[in-house]
């Protein structure tokens, strides 16, 4: 087969370091693009001594993904190569739409396919013209320096791929689409034609078909400049991260951020930090008008406020002078309707169990047995208990030799933010407190010797 010195060279100089298992993959969709991926590919590895893998995504979106299925199995068989697939159905299209939810779950699928395959290197076809197409796309999504920073020619992409051990890399990111074409035509690549990649309602298509040829036309070469301006892009985001870094070392304390550090910062050093939080915790990243809003709302009020700013994924709170990302949770049954009402309680019977499951609570309550001071089990089976969350005035003694305290004050002096107390239950028997989830026991009950005796733990689920 005749070689095209350029494309070759290209795609050799371009590789990162092979795995030690010599193990890399293609992701291989039977386009143009993955097919001349595929014979560079082949070509390259019958001279490494190594060993080829092509996963191809089947969607099911077009009534003949089945057949382009067929034929990249048929071309691998051909080559020898190593060849898997994986058929997905599309979910979270009305949030994200089509293009964004294929994306997603065709990049997960390649991650699994590598982890099942032993495989630790992933090349894909993208090339100087989806660079440019993504640049122009983020620009008009008005992004930022990270958005415009287009592709790298290879990084982990764990949060896509979800698959921390696997490296992904683009070795055609300087070709041209043309180029891919003219290796095509030489030497008689078979490939398959997507009609989707026609369809004007898709924004990548849209930018291709329609916008690009007329900047072809008008600005020549316009692909190069496009790349050089993502290359400074990338450079400055790389100084943008290299600051985040150094403010995030002052201000992260186990997790939480000092809120005092951030009144020093700017505005914008300030969205740097948080961004660079955010995108270390995997969270989507957030806009610039909510990350200013929730920083307004952050820094103006009250310390002692019970201060929440909701993110798609989190729940951005303070406490004591610091910042927390705590996951959003759903509301529970047994939660009051507005903070008038009483809290409402469940009525029931210990009858010997090891736990009992209190869903409209959000737990379990474990009565584990215990050789220390516990209530008398056969006294607690006479009981007519009840749980709830804190509804105020509750108060308990956890010693003898310690002060009977307001369960806000326990919770207070053990440092438990106002948002998780309102998800502990509180265990009774005629109006007075036994358990208190996240104190303990009330000592006035206990026993420290007789028969079985038992303790109440809580676990949330």
């Amino acid at each position: 087969m005749k070689k095209s010195p350029e494309l070759d060279q290209l795609f050799a100089a371009s590789l990162p370091a092979l795995p030690h298992n010599r193990k890399i993959a293609i992701a291989y969709s039977g386009g143009l693009d993955s097919s001349v991926l595929l014979h560079l590919a082949h070509a390259w590895v019958k001279e490494s001594n190594a060993q080829l893998h092509a996963f191809h995504v089947h969607h099911g979106l077009s009534p003949n993904a089945d057949a382009w299925l067929a034929h990249c199995e048929q071309q691998c068989a051909a080559l020898n190569v190593t060849f898997g697939a994986r058929r997905i159905v599309l979910q979270g299209i009305k949030q994200s739409g089509v293009e964004a939810a294929a994306r997603k779950q065709r990049y997960a699928a390649l991650g699994d396919l590598c982890r099942e395959h032993g495989v630790n290197l992933l090349l894909t076809a993208h090339h100087l013209d989806d660079q440019a197409e993504t640049v122009l796309l983020q620009l008009l999504r008005g992004s930022g320096t990270a958005g415009l920073s287009g592709m790298d020619s290879s990084n982990s992409a764990a949060d896509l791929l979800q698959n921390d051990g696997l490296l992904l890399a683009r070795p055609l990111l300087a070709a041209s689409r043309r180029q891919l074409e003219a290796f095509q035509q030489a030497h008689a690549v078979s490939h398959i034609e997507d009609e989707s990649n026609a369809d004007p309602r898709y924004a990548r298509n849209a930018l291709r078909n329609l916008v690009m040829p007329a900047l072809a036309q008008h600005f020549p070469g316009f692909q190069e400049r496009f790349a050089r301006s993502a290359q400074h892009a990338q450079s400055a985001q790389r100084l943008l991260d290299e600051l985040a870094d150094q403010d995030l070392a002052a201000a992260l304390e186990a997790d939480s951020l000092s809120v005092a550090y951030l009144h020093t910062l700017s505005q914008d050093r300030s969205c740097n930090l948080l961004r660079r939080w955010f995108h270390q915790r995997g969270l989507s990243m957030p806009s610039t008008a909510w990350l200013h809003e929730m920083l307004e709302q952050l820094l103006s009020a009250r310390d002692d406020a019970n201060l929440c700013v909701t993110h798609p994924e989190c729940e951005v709170r303070r406490h004591r002078g610091r910042l927390l990302l705590a996951p959003r949770l759903p509301e529970l049954a047994g939660m009051r309707e507005d903070k008038f009402d009483d809290a409402p309680e469940q009525a029931f019977r210990w009858q010997g169990e090891a736990q009992i499951a209190f869903p409209d609570y959000g737990g379990v309550l474990h009565i584990d047995e215990t050789g220390q001071g516990g209530l008398d089990a056969a006294w607690l089976q006479g009981q007519k208990l009840s749980i709830g969350f804190r509804s105020g005035g509750e108060t308990l003694k956890p010693a003898h030799n310690r002060p009977t305290r307001a369960l806000k004050r326990h919770y207070q002096a053990l440092g438990i933010p106002a948002w998780e107390r309102e998800r502990l239950p509180v265990v009774k028997t005629a109006g007075e407190v036994l358990y208190a989830a996240g104190i303990g026991m009330d000592c006035h009950h206990l026993v420290a010797d007789g028969g079985k005796r038992v303790v109440f733990r809580w676990e949330a689920k």
